[in-house]
């Protein structure tokens, strides 16, 4: 798409209110257009999700701009550092960045990575994969952390990072914050996941004056779902969280981890209604508990087969009737062609607080770690080059990244989650190591891979037809 188009018209649309309507209509029929064509490489059906959900996070935001939950302020800083500087005007210096790793590594760097700096948290989540109640916590140097986020920045020329925990505002390390990297680095856009109970008003009016960073706030439901998995009070300081971000002006989003017991609020339309319309979010991402190790608390958390078919199909109605701004990672696997992990070009890698790189934040198994790259001399980029990583990106180029106009089952797009058989003898490696006790559990049980096999051969049978008849058949 011609990004001065896309320039010229959000800038018009935040300067002049009277005609955001009509702004909006325009920028939207000229996405359409440029996505959903004849001439894509992409299937009919992935091309209109991809528009619906483009056109989704247009309207949630112009939807808060109208409202005065972000400011125009915010807003033109956007638009200058994610739009002007990133897409319009022409780096050369970054596309030579790109260019030079390709030929280097043999394949384009990944887009992203996903970055927990700590893993120090102030709530104690059931079933939290970071496992962060833990006694010995963990957390990167700030020297470490810089130079991670000035790789992705110099080395992959990317723009973007996401920010997970532990508790991201919970961060300090040599006497800085996470603060102190995201205003270093503003020519950067920071996603960052937070339970929200840190945020208040002077949070909130430093990340505005970033504008280069927006909370994605954890909740499980409403109060009683949120309490109940994230302790009594979670909900109320939530609340108040939201309240700071949108008297400041700044974007913020919702995320929500879907399992066995909130599944039903899930299904329902009050849920997306009341944080979309009423508190002011402009996107919701939504997660499935991936169990780690063999408890049978967590196994039990799972949504089963049926239920996560049922989310897939409300996914759909809320992106294209509701218009709401939401992907659900295993169920919104077309929007991405597949899985994006193992650094993939258009994907991402995950470091974890202790400096281990893992294929993704639900994967807890890991080759390389950054103190030891750095200590012999190396990168981040050397960590893509494990047989681990290389075994992960060809099973996604096999199961579809490099034929999309007839990949395989995009709705079980997940290596782990949806193929735990292959993952197990086709993508791990022998010097993998498990990030914790429970994944060590998880490789050594019976029980879990039966587990897994079982729901991977269950869903498979839900949604092949569905593939092949509203995706594949669908010209």
């Amino acid at each position: 798409m011609k990004t001065e188009f896309i320039l010229s018209r959000l800038t018009n649309m935040v300067n002049h209110k009277h005609l955001r309507k009509l702004l909006a209509k325009k920028i939207d029929n000229y996405i359409y257009k440029n996505i959903v064509n004849d001439g894509s490489e992409d299937l009919k059906e992935v091309q209109i999700r991809r528009y619906q959900f483009l056109s989704a996070m247009l309207h949630c935001v112009i939807r808060n701009v109208d409202k005065g939950y972000i400011s125009e302020e915010v807003i033109k800083k956007i638009i200058d550092v994610l739009v002007q500087k990133n897409l319009v005007e022409r780096d050369e210096d970054r596309e030579k960045v790109i260019e030079a790793f390709g030929e280097k590594y043999g394949e384009l760097p990944p887009a992203f990575i996903v970055f927990s700096p700590t893993q120090k948290c102030n709530l104690r989540c059931i079933g939290c994969y970071a496992a962060s109640g833990c006694d010995t916590a963990a957390t990167i140097n700030y020297s470490v952390a810089e130079r991670v986020v000035g790789e992705v920045h110099d080395l992959f020329g990317s723009r973007f990072i996401t920010i997970s925990g532990g508790e991201p505002l919970m961060y300090k390390s040599e006497g800085k914050s996470l603060l102190d990297i995201f205003e270093k680095y503003n020519d950067m856009l920071f996603l960052m996941y937070t339970n929200g109970t840190l945020i208040n008003e002077a949070v909130a009016q430093r990340l505005a004056e970033t504008a280069n960073v927006t909370p994605a706030i954890s909740v499980e439901g409403f109060e009683k779902e949120t309490d109940e998995r994230r302790g009594g009070g979670t909900y109320g300081k939530i609340l108040k969280a939201f309240e700071c971000l949108r008297r400041a002006g700044v974007a913020f989003g919702i995320s929500v981890t879907a399992t066995s017991k909130n599944v039903e609020t899930l299904l329902g339309d009050e849920f997306y209604d009341y944080y979309f319309k009423k508190e002011g979010a402009s996107y919701m991402w939504q997660f499935q508990i991936m169990p780690i190790g063999r408890g049978k608390d967590e196994l039990d958390l799972m949504v089963n087969p049926e239920q996560r078919l049922k989310l897939y199909r409300k996914w759909e109605t809320l992106l294209s009737k509701k218009r709401y701004c939401l992907a659900d990672f295993w169920n919104s696997g077309v929007l991405s062609r597949g899985c994006i992990a193992y650094g993939r070009s258009g994907g991402y890698a995950y470091v974890d607080w202790h400096g281990n790189i893992t294929p993704c934040a639900f994967i807890p198994y890991y080759v390389d770690n950054v103190y030891d790259l750095y200590n012999n001399g190396g990168n981040l980029a050397d960590a893509l080059l494990s047989d681990f990583m290389k075994n992960g990106r060809k099973w996604q180029r096999e199961y579809g990244l490099d034929n999309w106009k007839k990949p395989d089952n995009w709705l079980m797009p997940c290596s782990i989650r949806d193929h735990y058989e292959i993952f197990r003898n086709s993508v791990l490696t022998k010097d993998i190591k498990p990030e914790d006790e429970k994944a060590k559990e998880a490789l050594e049980s019976d029980e879990y891979f039966e587990v897994l096999k079982k729901y991977d051969e269950e869903l498979e049978g839900l949604t092949r037809e569905i593939w092949e008849t509203e995706y594949l058949r669908v010209c």
